[in-house]
Formats: C-alpha cells, structure tokens, sequence
C-alpha cells in the first residue's frame, strides 16, 4: 500500500477530467493486480514442442538423417513444421479468446468524470476518482470516504472476518487524519473502503488514493493469481482415456519394433517402424479438442451476450433440466413505467403526462413518499420511475431537499425499504418513508382496518393486470436514536403505486423451446402472487399454484422437495429462500440453472448447478459467485447458451469419435505388415501426412457443426454420462476396423497379385485418405446421412478436404515427392478408384442412421 495519504485535488461533484484521468493511468497503471502472464509466442512454441507427438516427429526426422535419407528428413522436418505452426495458430487463437473473456469479466466501477456518472471498467480507475458506491458493488480501488449513510462493507476476502463492519467518512478536522495511511482492514468507523470488499449495506462516495498493486489487495495479488481452475469431468475422462492409450501404444510399439528387428534386421529401422506406429496409435488430438472446443465455445456463447466466467459450466449447460428465473429484467423489459396510483380518493391511471394541477393533495403526498422510500441514486427500474414522475409533477426530487439520516434494508421478515429523512428544522421530526409488500406495509400501519378491504380490492385488481403493486406509507419521529426494526415507527397508510414491466416478446417462444428441450422453467419473483401467475400466463408457464416465501417458510425438507416438484411459479419469494429453492431442486435430481442479481442471491447462485449473474442490474457480488453473466438480461439469451451448451458438447463427441475411429485403421495399417512380413505401407513421414488432416478436422471442422435441428427437441443428458459410453466406443471402433479391414483386404489381395510394393502402398495410401474423408462426413451427424449434411454449409471441410486430395496428388504424380514418400505413379482412374474404396467403407454407417432408428439413443449421445 502508499506510504502516505496523497488526495489529489479534484471536486467530489465534478471528479476528474478525462485528460486527468488518462494522464494518470499512463503514470501509475492501470488498476489491475499482478497476475500470472498470458501465455507468450514463445512459451506456447516450447509447450506445443514438448508434446509426445513432436518430439516423435523430430526423432523420427534425426533418424533418416542417421540413415541418409535426406529428402525424407527434411519433408519429415517440414511436415513437423507445418503441423507445429497448426498448433500454435488455434493454441493463439484459443489464447486471444480467454483473454478477450477475461477483459470482460474485469469489475466495474461508477464514477464522476467531467462532472457526469460513468461506469467504466475496473481497471481504468485512476488515483484521484471520485467512486459512488452503492449497496451490491465490489469497490474498484482503495479509497477514503467523503461521504456515507448506513454503509457496512464486506472486507472478509482482506480480513477474513464473516462480519461486515461499518464505515465513516473522513473528517479532515480529526485527528484520525493523521494515521490514516497506517489504517488497515478491518474495524467499524474506519474511512477506508479497500479494493476487492463488498458493499453490503447502504452506499457512499469516496476518493481513490491507491490502484493495482498499491492497493491492500495487491498484497495478496500473487496468491491469486496462482490459483489454477480445477479439471472438468470431461477434462478427467479425457486424460484418463489418452493415458491408457498411450501406455498401449507404447507396449505395442515396442513390441513391432522387437519383432521388425528380430525378422528383419536393422536397428533403425526397427525404431523407425516402432516410432511409425507409436504416432500412429497416440491420440493426440485430445487435449487439443477440449482446449479450442472449450475456448471457441465460450466466445461463442459470448457474441449471444453471455458471458463465461468458469469455462468448465460449459459441459454442464446441455445438462440442465431445470431453470430458474426472475421475473423482472429477465422475462420482462425490466423497462418499468409507472401506470397506476391508489388512495383514499380513489385509483388513477397515469398516462406519463401527470401534471401538479391534475393530482389531489393525497396522490401528490403519495408520490412524494414513494421517492422518499427510494436510493438517491436509483438502480432499480421501479425507483428510476418514481423519480421520473417525480421530476414531471415536482420539477425535482423531493429528496433533493433533504437530507438522509438512516434506512433500513429490505430483510426476510420485511420486503420492504424503509429511510429516515432529518427534520426540515431543528424542531420539527423527521420523516420516515417506507415503500415495499403491499401485505407487509399495511401490517405496520396503523389505523389501516377502516379501508383494508378497499386497498385489497385494488392490489389485486392492479396485480391481476400484471402490473407490480407496492404499498406506501410514512411516519414522524423525533430522533435519533432510531429504533431498531421499522416496527418501531407509528406509520400512517399512504397508499398504492404499481408499475407495468411488459413481457419480453421472445419470451414465449423460449418458453417453449426449453419445454420441448425437458427444461422446466421455474419463475421465481418477490412479486404479488397474482402478479407473478399473469405474467407466467403470458410467458407459457404453468400458473395454477403460484406457491409464497410465507408459505414455503412454514415447510419442512421433504415437504418443500415435494411443492418444487411440480410448481413453476413461486412469488414474495426473499433472496434468502431461493438458496432453498435450489437446494430442494438439487436434491430431487434436477441439474439446476439459476439466475440472480443481488447480494443475498449469491449463496442461491453458488448453490446451483450453473449460476447465471444479471449483467446489467446485477452486482459484482452475484457476478463473482456466478458462473455465467448475462450480458443483456434477457432470457432468450439463456436458452440460446442452452443450445450452444449442447451443440459443443456433442461436437466435442463427434470430433472424439472421429479421431478414435480415424486411429484404427492407420495403427492397423502400420501393424499388419510387420505380421505377415510384407513391404511396410507406413513410416513416420506417412504418419505427419495425415495428422495433417486429422488436426484441422477434429478441431476447426467439426467446432464449426451448427447444431442439430432437434437439438432442443432431445431431453438434457445425464451428468454421470461418461464422455465415452460402451457403445459409442464400439460404434468408432466398428468404423475405423470396417476402414481397416476393407483396406487391408486389398492390400493383401495387391501382395499376393504381385502389385510392385511402391504401388501398392500408394493405392493403400490413397484408399486411406479416402477413408479418412468418409469418416469426416459421417462423423458430422449421428441421424442426418452425408446427402444431407453436405447440403449445411463448413467452409473449413472444404478446404480440408480439397487440400488432402491436392497433397495426395502430388506424393503420388510429383517425383520428388514420390521418391520421399516411396509411392509409384498410379492411372489416373486407379488412384480415384482407391479412394472411393476408401468413402465406401462408411455406407453402412449411413444405412444404419437411415434404418437404424435409435442409434443416437443407442450410443448415448448427447443433445
């Protein structure tokens, strides 16, 4: 941290100036901790090099070498090459695409610039801003408070203590100004707020003194940047997987190598021929399908606007069976007008054009109290409202002219918030203002039995419309001390303010994709419940039971396991007991997605499954716990990463398939003729050949498969699914024997016709890349045939595909080539007959999907 306080002057209304700010970022750098450093050219380079696969490739080259072989060595080093540089393009692609996310997940900050309200990036705050802090927002930088009303902050991530503690702005005149700079976390009455903390309650303003690492925060900056994200069960599956084939590769490689030695004779080329089939059983490819799958899949979810905070949840989102969401801002336009007002002289709907003249002495106190009852700054759409209104009738806010002493919070046992405003004058009371559950409002009033009927006609009159009813009431009080629950106040009814917030147009139609898709949408809301069941009317939901917070609040486990069963609607629901909504849901067997955007929604929100934060209006401590953030609040953007959850997972499957099946008949064709003692068909050189094919194939051709058209008609697949299920590993071992076998049927029929071993092994060579392309297109999709999925556009199969049949062109009619890869020139006709041999050998894959009806139920694959 500095070693002194050093305020640089600016006002407290008017913050920094653009200019100021840039220069002082250029001066002290951006607010960001020490990190660990992204991966440079030169470290992926090395990493990429110490693959097993490479340093195969480059003994394999040393050893022609070795023999004299000098045109085999350098093709052998420049295959080696290009395939490296493959590598270390999509390795720096995959690197740009986590680094772009991590730039958007950065905090935010609000701050004055150029006397105007700015929200910018975290890392962009400079010493000297003037921070607003409000309650829900992690602070962005340490900084001492100029002002504060009822703040408590969150320092446990410094402290590591639970309890919030309370905050005081700086008095210039105190002595306390002295040893500021020594303060450290932790502490009730301190002036500080500290990079990293959480605000809790209440809000303030303060002024930057310390960014990046001068903060408290950067002391423990290296701690956090060594944390590491664990292993997802895909990533466990697939380790496991390559380990035991690899240890079965190894023992079959040194066993052809002994035999090769022990028949044949020739130590190197014993090893050649081990290493040979050593590239040609390894399945590299792997690691490098999860990493690019895995990172494109997240920037793809990212361009439909959310965001990918923990890239492991992405193997979860076509697993999800039940979603949970808010009703406002995420079902509706979160775009709240207020459309209706009640007192005692009667209801009134307002059509935006109020004018002073126009509203009784009771609906002008009503709106005055409702603004009382609200932030200063609001955030909420209810509140920016009421203060539109108020501006309109009052030509200001009537919290303009005074000043706020305390307020307490919306809490569990009252959905309501209540503010204390000082008396106008040293004589006269203060105002209490409390504005929340129309139920829980008129509970405190009193007096309130004379016309309790009528306030109930008109909530629910106002809620059966859809509209969002609160009530409003105020008090006197001459204090402080102020009492310690609201119920402490003697409140006088007000009256009742309901806004409209419109359904979300795709809406219904999401609704009812996830519904096909075995998703159950679950709407949970701190509304009315009359409110909550028109407004899942329109959105498609089931709306009969429309179970309350007070309801469920009476239930023990088993009985509320058993009411969110069935409901999908559950209204004056707390932030509280949507931690137990989940909970429940998991427990009953259900793959929980839930949305949040408050402080108390983050247990909730680390309960689930897959916890999706509000971009917008949530706070950075729902972000922090979440492990996506909906960047534009909007539903249909959820079922949109539903969809793309599923569409990555079952490319990842398909790729999988395709790289184990392609793997049989190259390991079968580099075995065989060590058997039966014929000419080798394959060495390193052949090998490098066709990963050339299979790299771009299983990591750019099929990350590019658009989802199948009924991949939200399919129910969610088991979490316990393993990657690879009994019959999906016969299924691509099935295609890469029947590759095999047709293959080397004829190349033993070649052997004993007499065929020259050079033509030979380039018509075996050529039937194999044909092959290798079948695979390819029948891999594409589990229920479409090749006549179908070659009508859905994937520009790179086209190019991969041109590119091998051109390569293998030029081993075969170009000398030097020729010579290197031991081929002889073939008719025209017999080579392109070889490789439709080659595509042949996946037409009874294509009848099976034609006339197999449960083949993707069979191989347990997933939507």
């Amino acid at each position: 941290m500095a070693t002194g306080l050093h305020l640089p002057e600016a006002s407290a209304a008017h913050g920094l100036t653009a200019h100021e700010a840039a220069g002082r970022l250029a001066a002290r750098g951006r607010n960001e901790l020490p990190a660990r450093s992204r991966r440079t050219l030169l470290r992926i380079v090395l990493g990429v090099a110490s693959e097993p696969m490479f340093i195969m490739l480059v003994g394999a080259g040393l050893l022609y070498l070795v023999l004299g072989s000098l045109g085999e060595a350098l093709l052998l080093l420049a295959f080696v090459g290009v395939v490296m540089g493959i590598t270390i393009v999509q390795e720096r692609k995959t690197e740009r695409v986590l680094g772009a996310l991590r730039d958007l997940s950065s905090p935010r900050a609000r701050v004055m610039r150029d006397g105007a309200t700015t929200l910018i990036a975290g890392g962009e705050v400079a010493p000297g801003d003037i921070l607003l802090l409000d309650e829900g927002d992690r602070v962005a930088a340490d900084a001492v408070l100029l002002d504060a009303h009822d703040l408590s902050v969150d320092e446990s991530l410094l402290t590591g203590e639970s309890v919030p503690v309370s905050k005081l702005p700086w008095d210039k005149g105190s002595s306390a100004s002295a040893t500021i700079a020594s303060m450290r976390p932790g502490g009730d009455g301190m002036p500080l707020v500290y990079a990293g903390s959480m605000i809790v309650q209440g809000g303030g303003t303060a002024r930057v003194h310390a960014t990046g690492p001068d903060t408290e925060m950067g002391r423990i900056g290296r701690a956090l940047a060594s944390i590491e994200e664990p292993e997802s069960p895909l990533q466990r599956q697939t380790a496991w997987l390559v380990r035991r084939l690899a240890v079965v590769g190894a023992a079959v490689s040194l066993a052809a190598a002994a035999l090769y030695w022990a028949t044949r004779g020739g130590l190197l080329q014993a090893v050649l021929a081990g290493l040979a089939l050593a590239m040609s059983m390894l399945p590299e490819e792997f690691p490098v399908i999860l990493t690019v799958f895995m990172a494109m899949g997240a920037w793809r979810i990212s361009r439909r606007h959310v965001l990918t905070r923990r890239i492991g949840v992405i193997e979860t989102l076509g697993a999800a069976t039940v979603l949970c969401v808010d009703k406002t801002g995420t079902l509706t336009e979160n775009r709240m007008t207020l459309r209706r007002i009640a007192t005692s002289d009667g209801a009134r709907s307002l059509d935006g054009a109020a004018t002073p003249s126009a509203l009784t002495l009771a609906e002008r106190s009503l709106l005055a109290t409702a603004v009382l009852a609200s932030e200063i700054r609001p955030f909420d759409p209810m509140e920016q409202a009421l203060h539109r209104v108020a501006v309109d009738i009052f030509a200001a806010s009537p919290s303009e002219a005074r000043t706020l002493t305390h307020e307490y919070p919306l809490a569990a046992d009252l959905p309501a918030m209540t503010h204390v405003w000082a008396a106008d004058d040293r004589r006269g009371a203060a105002v209490v203002a409390i504005k929340g559950a129309p139920e829980a409002v008129a509970a405190l009033c009193h007096g309130f039995d004379d016309h309790r009927r009528a306030v109930e006609r008109d909530a629910n009159a106002m809620a059966a419309d859809g509209l969002r009813v609160l009530g409003v009431a105020r008090a006197e009080y001459h204090g402080p001390p102020w009492p310690d629950h609201p119920r402490g106040f003697r409140f006088e009814w007000v009256g009742l303010v309901a806004f409209a917030d419109p359904l979300r147009a795709n809406v219904p139609r999401a609704v009812t994709e996830c519904h096909a898709a075995g998703i159950r949408v679950v709407m949970i809301t701190g509304d009315f419940a009359t409110t909550a069941r028109a407004i899942a009317q329109q959105a498609g939901l089931r709306a009969a039971a429309a179970p309350t917070g007070m309801e469920l609040a009476m239930l023990e486990p088993p009985a509320l396991r058993s009411i969110v069963r069935d409901a999908s609607v559950f209204a004056r629901i707390t932030p509280e007991q949507k931690l137990s909504i989940v909970e429940a849901l998991r427990a009953n067997g259900e793959i929980v997605a839930m949305t949040g955007d408050g402080v108390n929604d983050a247990p909730a929100l680390k309960a689930a499954h897959i916890g999706i934060a509000m971009g917008r209006r949530g706070t950075d401590v729902a972000r922090e716990a979440a492990s996506l953030v909906l960047l534009d609040d909007d539903f249909a953007s959820i079922v949109a990463a539903v969809l793309l959850g599923r569409r990555i997972y079952a490319n990842i499957r398909k790729a999988m398939s395709y790289t184990l099946a392609v793997h049989v008949p190259i390991a079968g064709m580099a075995l065989l003729p060590l058997l039966f003692g014929w000419p080798l068909v394959f060495g390193p050189v052949h090998i490098v050949f066709l990963e050339l094919i299979i790299d771009p194939a299983c990591s750019i051709v099929f990350e590019v498969e658009p989802a199948e058209p009924d991949a939200m008609r399919r129910p969610p697949r088991r979490t316990d699914e393993p990657l690879f299920s009994g019959a999906t590993l016969v299924l691509a071992m099935a295609q890469g024997t029947v590759v095999f076998a047709v293959i080397a049927g004829l190349y033993a029929y070649w052997q004993y016709s007499g065929v020259a071993p050079a033509a030979a092994r380039a018509m075996a060579f050529s039937a194999l890349i044909g092959g290798n392309l079948g695979l390819i297109l029948a891999n594409r999709s589990l229920s479409a045939t090749i006549v179908t999925t070659l009508r859905v556009k994937n520009v790179p199969l086209y190019w991969v595909a041109s590119a091998a049949l051109a390569a293998l062109a030029l081993t075969i009619y170009w000398s030097p080539l020729q010579h290197v890869f031991g081929f002889a020139s073939l008719p025209l006709g017999t080579a392109a007959a070889c490789v439709v041999a080659g595509l042949s050998t996946v037409i009874w894959f294509e009848l099976l999907k034609r006339f197999g009806p449960g083949l993707r139920r069979a191989t347990g694959s997933p939507p």
